[in-house]
């Protein structure tokens, strides 16, 4: 690939983890799309970027639709012609209330951004990576600790991490064939603006309300850029970045 442009994908790059990740890669020298629902927050994140604003693009995307999602593709293909790397990293979660109470369109609004979303990202990375030449990529996904062990009244934002960890294992094993590796990082705790609250106090599974650590967004940032800078017969299957303090290892 000498002289040949690396070419980036992150979701959710507006703002948090995604903003900081797509950051880190264009200063690896990426070119970087950042997607999101909000051209206004895109654009914003790509301001942060100096000189290096010109090998960035803003694309607002509905990862929810599928026909958008197509277009965010067509886009990548038209200008570069291949994607080395794709970050699924946006998600949201439902309001804190007991499971019983959810309503069907806050299940399906978690279920539909958090798995659909990354599901439609990876069916077009993989149609790209497969035909491009080079031939390959890598795909990252963001599982999150609550891929492993949820918080209190979580339970749309659990099943689809632990769901997330189903479809990396699954693109692990179905992209070999193509020269396509597939990842998961578990973040513990970065902060960022959703994880403000727990600065003051969130719920533990006893009960309480307690203040957790978080530790500095730019850790992620770094493990998602070393992750991508393995070669494609190299793999980090999962990794765990997380506050060494927060209630984890043990809680519940």
């Amino acid at each position: 690939m000498q002289g040949q442009a690396r070419v980036a994908l992150v979701t959710g790059a507006g703002s948090g983890i995604g903003k900081a990740t797509a950051l880190a890669l264009l200063e690896e020298g990426y070119d970087v799309v950042f997607a999101g629902r909000r051209q206004a927050a895109l654009d914003a994140a790509i301001g942060e970027a100096g000189a290096k604003a010109s090998r960035a693009v803003a694309i607002a995307t509905d990862l929810t639709d599928p026909a958008s999602v197509q277009a965010l593709f067509d886009a990548i293909n038209a200008r570069w012609g291949r994607l080395d790397l794709l970050f699924n990293n946006a998600g949201t979660s439902a309001p804190a209330v007991p499971l019983e109470d959810l309503t069907i369109e806050q299940i399906r609004g978690v279920i539909d951004t958090n798995l659909l979303g990354a599901f439609l990202c990876t069916q077009g990375a993989i149609r790209l990576m497969k035909l491009q030449s080079p031939r390959g990529g890598r795909i990252i996904n963001n599982g999150s600790i609550s891929a492993h062990a949820p918080r209190p009244d979580s339970a749309p934002y659990t099943a689809t991490k632990h769901a997330m960890t189903g479809l990396t294992r699954s693109t692990s094993l179905d992209g070999r064939r193509y020269d396509i590796a597939c990842g998961q990082i578990d973040i513990g705790n970065a902060a960022t603006e959703m994880t403000a609250r727990m600065a003051v106090g969130v719920p533990q599974a006893n009960g309480e309300i307690a203040a957790e650590p978080r530790m500095d967004v730019a850790h992620v940032a770094r493990a998602v850029v070393y992750m991508a800078s393995l070669p494609l017969d190299a793999n980090v299957q999962f990794i765990t970045v997380m506050a060494t303090r927060m209630p984890y290892v043990g809680r519940g």
